[in-house]
């Protein structure tokens, strides 16, 4: 590989960028935000179904509720042409009598039937009163999660925009290197999780795998000289 030490330093800086990406792409992975709105709409995916249910048990009670006022009216009219029938026997007591027993069991049924539409009554205003703190609920969700989403694209488009600028840099940089050069980094990059370049410290060691390089091995390396490959992590070395 053709390399000189200012060749070095510039690969040292664009090793430097190339970690600095990495790490946006991480941090943009893990933005705190992101998990949160997962949570928040999982939180209100299992709130739909509870609401769904108070919605169906209120529509049931309230066609119950509507059955009974239904038959309290048939009732209450039947009640009306009994009462004009009496009026209208006059001195007919049998008839009168007779009716008046309808009355009197058709009273009797509607006080049944207004025990039963007050209890009713009851029961729909209690899932009145859960049906609002569910959807309370829901609409506490929506906002959260669109205050989450906001917050998450605003530091998204950040991270974005800082990696967009160091790729610019990178790609200015690698532009005055030789392309052997840039392809072997690159490649070694790759293979390496993106720390494709250290150093051979004093006494023969790898800066990146703390390897000591002895022997033959370190002859040989220094032979390589300016820039070598770590024979036990394979990274690029400047001697």
């Amino acid at each position: 590989m053709q390399a000189n030490p200012e060749h070095l330093d510039i690969l040292l800086e664009v090793q430097r960028i190339d970690i600095e990406v990495m790490q946006a792409k991480k941090e943009r992975a893990s933005l705190p935000q992101r998990i949160q709105v997962v949570k928040v709409r999982k939180k209100r995916e299992e709130i739909i179904p509870k609401l769904q249910q108070v919605l169906d048990l209120q529509e049931a009670t309230e066609a119950k509720a509507t059955k009974i006022e239904d038959e309290d009216r048939s009732l209450a009219q039947k009640q009306e042409r009994a009462q004009e029938i009496i009026t209208a026997a006059g001195s007919d007591f049998r008839k009168a009598e007779s009716h008046s027993k309808d009355m009197a069991g058709v009273a009797k049924r509607r006080v049944a039937l207004e025990e039963e539409l007050n209890k009713l009554n009851a029961e729909i205003a209690k899932m009145k009163a859960v049906r609002k703190q569910l959807e309370d609920a829901i609409a506490a969700c929506e906002a959260e999660e669109r205050s989450l989403e906001d917050s998450y694209r605003e530091k998204d488009a950040e991270l974005i925009g800082k990696a967009r600028e160091l790729i610019d840099q990178r790609t200015q940089l690698v532009s005055g290197l030789p392309r052997d050069l840039v392809d072997t980094y690159d490649k070694t990059a790759k293979k390496t999780g993106g720390v494709a370049l250290g150093h051979l410290e004093e006494g023969g060691c790898c800066s990146v795998c703390r390897s000591t390089i002895a022997g033959g091995r370190l002859i040989d390396l220094m032979g390589q000289a300016p820039v070598g490959v770590c024979p036990s992590c394979k990274r690029l070395l400047i001697i």
